[in-house]
């Protein structure tokens, strides 16, 4: 028996709602309560491929976090500067709620998903974020339950997983990565990039500078973000009490450690410039370089004038040309005597590099440094 035209349309209206009904397996009644809110989440959490630092900041300025934030590459140093907006940005958009931190390596899936997708009433929204995330590419079976949970978010939480610095890429990690809604790589810095980096620092401490300032340390820090930072924190600390910091005032805090490079001291010393090494000595350890570390270096630059190892070969070159085998010779004897003298507490430290100094820098003959 034939249906008819009207029987048909009727069939089709009825089962329409039976079809929307139907639940996937492994998933949620799409009319459930907080259905609509997790659908479109899941929409946002789909990846859009590489972000730039500078579109980061302008997402967090506006609080508009990533479901899901995926950071790798080389520079540590950008990566835990980044962290730091990201908790700043937070903090300042949810009345001081803290992030919460995990190890991959000490958390369970399970646990890192639950402080994701979790909703309370206490904590409607939390930023997670995972160390070490490469820990879970040891099994398979873990990266694909993570990447399927960043997947799928719930709520208004933002998940970041950091993968630390490898010399070889991890194709293990890759859908944890293809998973997340955004990824940000830690590239060394041009100099402007650096300087938009190190002006957010200044800014976030509230401390206006003058616009010499960033150039200046820079310059004296030599473009190396890790350096950049910590000279740019101390001198937030310096200028916090008046909430400014003036060009003149940089110049001179930086004078001390510009030129305090550990090869800048032993090229003086190769070259034999006494008065220079000296000078250039007192601002290496004013840099923060400890006494053992200045004396072994003396001693691998004499060793390798000898024909040892040596960590800066040139140098050594340079040396061995100056003095010759049994200037060499003396110059080490006198090394080891200076450091017993030192480790036996019969000497200052200080003065038995000052020592060391003057002694191999005159060898065959002072030059004028």
């Amino acid at each position: 028996m034939k249906s008819s035209p009207a029987r048909s349309r009727a069939g089709s209206r009825a089962g329409a709602p039976v079809a929307a009904r139907r639940v996937p397996a492994g998933g949620k009644r799409a009319g459930g309560a907080g259905g609509t809110r997790p659908a479109a989440r899941a929409g946002a959490a789909r990846s859009a491929g590489p972000v730039t630092a500078a579109a980061l900041f302008e997402r967090l300025d506006r609080a508009a976090f990533p479901a899901s934030l995926y950071i790798d590459g080389p520079s540590e140093a950008l990566k835990a500067a980044l962290l730091a907006e990201l908790r700043h940005a937070w903090a300042g958009s949810t009345d001081g709620q803290p992030a919460r931190v995990f190890r991959a390596a000490e958390t369970g899936v399970e646990e890192i998903l639950a402080a994701y997708q979790g909703i309370s009433l206490f904590s409607p929204r939390d930023l997670v974020i995972v160390l070490e995330v490469e820990d879970l590419g040891r099994s398979e079976k873990r990266i694909t339950a993570l990447a399927a949970g960043v997947a799928r978010p719930a709520g208004e939480s933002c998940l970041v997983l950091v993968e630390s610095e490898a010399d070889n890429y991890r194709k293990s990690l890759e859908p944890l990565r293809a998973a997340c809604a955004a990824r940000w790589s830690a590239s060394p810095p041009r100099r402007a990039e650096l300087a938009s980096w190190c002006q957010r620092r200044l800014a976030r401490a509230e401390v206006a500078a003058d616009a010499g300032v960033v150039d200046a340390v820079i310059e004296a820090c030599e473009g190396d973000p890790l350096a950049c930072f910590n000279e740019i924190d101390r001198l937030v600390a310096y200028g916090s009490a008046s909430g400014k910091l003036t060009t003149a005032e940089v110049t001179a805090l930086l004078r001390p450690v510009a030129g305090a490079a550990l090869i800048d001291y032993l090229g003086a010393v190769a070259q034999g410039q006494s008065r220079l090494a000296v000078r250039r000595l007192g601002r290496v350890l004013a840099a923060g370089a400890g006494e053992g570390e200045v004396m072994f270096s003396l001693s691998n630059l004499v060793g390798g004038a000898l024909g040892g190892w040596a960590r800066e070969r040139e140098l050594s070159m340079t040396l061995g040309r100056r003095l010759g085998p049994p200037a060499l010779a003396r110059a080490m004897d006198t090394l080891y005597r200076a450091e017993a003298a030192w480790k036996g507490g019969r000497a200052d430290p200080v003065a038995v590099l000052e020592q060391a100094t003057r002694v191999l820098c005159a060898g065959a003959g002072e030059r004028r440094g």
